[in-house]
Parts: C-alpha cells; sequence; structure tokens
C-alpha cells in the first residue's frame, strides 16, 4: 500500500525558519520533517511513498536522490574512468521505494493527490497525509478501522489548538457530518490528516489547479456519506509558525518526541 504525501506548499507562515528551502525539508533534530513522517509509516511496514512536489522540489528531490552518498562510506576512484564505491550505509532506511512526482508549482492539495493516480496503479486502498505534521497515530489500527466500515475516505481526528477546521461527528462517532473550514474553536476534532482512502476517491477529485483537498472534496465526501474519522487522542502537531518549529525541536532533542516510535521497536 502506497503512502502518498504532499509535499508541494509554500510555507508562507514559516518563512523566518526556512526561506529557501520547501516546508516538508524544515529540520527536526537535523533531519527533514518529511523524514520523520515517512519514518512514522516505515514503523509500520509502509514503505512505498509517492511525493506530491511543487515549490523548491528541486530541492527534496536532491536530499533523496543523494541520501545514500550522505549516508554512507564513499570510495572514490579518480581519473578518466572514474569510479564511486558506496559502502557501510549508516540507516535504517533500506527498501524504501520514493516516487518524486512533480505535481504543479501553483497546483493546490486536492490537484496534487489527482495528479498523482498513475502511481496508485492498481492498489485498492491508499494513505495521504500533509508533510508537515507529525503524531504518534497507530497506522495498523487506522487501516484496520478503514477497511472495517467500507465507506471512501477515513480520515484522522485530533483535538488541537483552534484555528484549524473542524469535523462535524455523528452519534456513531465515526460518520462526518460537516466539514468547516476554520471555524472559532470550539474543543471539537479537526482534520489532522493521515488519510486512508479507497482508489476510487481519486474519481471525486479533477485535475483543476485550484482544487482545495479540505473543501469541495470533502463537502462531496460528506453529503455521500463517504467520510468517517479516525479518532487519535494521542501527540498530533502541525508545523506552521516558528513557535511549532522551536516546540517539536525542543522535544525531538530532549528525547521527549512522543512521535519517534521506530526508535522504541
Amino acid at each position: 500500500m502506497k503512502a502518498v504525501i504532499l509535499c508541494g506548499g509554500y510555507g508562507t507562515r514559516i518563512r523566518d525558519v526556512a526561506e529557501d528551502i520547501p516546508k516538508p525539508m524544515i529540520p527536526i533534530g537535523g533531519k527533514p520533517i518529511i523524514w520523520h513522517i515517512m519514518k512514522t509509516y516505515a514503523g509500520f511496514g509502509y514503505t512505498d511513498f509517492v511525493l506530491c512536489l511543487g515549490y523548491k522540489s528541486e530541492v527534496i528531490k536532491d536530499f533523496f536522490i543523494n541520501y545514500e552518498v550522505r549516508s554512507s562510506d564513499i570510495t572514490i576512484k579518480l581519473g578518466k574512468k572514474s569510479e564511486q564505491i558506496v559502502s557501510d550505509a549508516s540507516h535504517d532506511e533500506d527498501g524504501w521505494n520514493i516516487t518524486l512526482a512533480e505535481t504543479g508549482i501553483k497546483a493546490m492539495t486536492g490537484a496534487r493527490v489527482r495528479r498523482i493516480k498513475k502511481y496508485i496503479g492498481d492498489d485498492p486502498i491508499f494513505m495521504l497525509t500533509y508533510g508537515d505534521g507529525v503524531g504518534d497515530i497507530d497506522i495498523d489500527a487506522l487501516v484496520t478501522f478503514h477497511k472495517s466500515h467500507g465507506k471512501m475516505v477515513t480520515l484522522t481526528g485530533v483535538r488541537p489548538p483552534g484555528r484549524f477546521g473542524e469535523l462535524g461527528i455523528a452519534d456513531d462517532g465515526s460518520t462526518v457530518t460537516g466539514f468547516n473550514e476554520k471555524p472559532q474553536a470550539s474543543g471539537g476534532r479537526i482534520n489532522g490528516g493521515y488519510f486512508v482512502c479507497n482508489r476510487e476517491f481519486l474519481d471525486v477529485l479533477s485535475d483543476e489547479e485550484d482544487l482545495v483537498l479540505e473543501q469541495e472534496p470533502m463537502r462531496k465526501l460528506v453529503e455521500m456519506g463517504e467520510l468517517k474519522v479516525f479518532e487519535h487522542d494521542g501527540f498530533w502537531q502541525p508545523m506552521d509558525t516558528s513557535r511549532e518549529y522551536t516546540l517539536l525541536n525542543e522535544l525531538y532533542n530532549n528525547h521527549n518526541a512522543p512521535w519517534v516510535k521506530w526508535e522504541k521497536k
């Protein structure tokens, strides 16, 4: 099963931290936040990734293209027939398969997801999340929940500060009845990303550049009764501001990062 990660935004609210790199490349403890998100999936055995690139895509490409070289000892033989030998890799990312997909500089989230349809192939289910937030999500439990209800999309509902879009949830505890983009804080759950989607959800989306995943597509799913929520009461934190950047780095550097479960396995 593929894990699709949205990596194309400008990150305008955090430019004071990283002006010259895309938001998913902003570091936590020396590694980009996108790496932390991928490690979360990999900790549950999901290592087939599709990254939806946009703004400064070359920075993300350079990081992964040269990942093996940066993490290994290298022997170089100079001359007309130069040779480079990479050995003793000092990383644990063996077997990761990463598709770096150009989805447009100005494309919004919905369009980006639609544009990677060819990379999903015939897989009946794929996972999807944002490239700027971490959490101690139980991915196995999330996938199991999605398969149990038979609806088109599951999103992870979290309890954060009140500047995000809030979900209306029915009495059954999992059916989404409303999707308000950014209301005043009321103590409810909000969209924390970490979606699981049936392949047919891609047909709900269009290739129009201004299609925002969190607007018309989500409202359409609600109207169809095809959107469920996986309630997560653990840690979840986006990195939208310099304050949140500092918080996440302090947690990691103090060995108190709840999302870093892979080091405990």
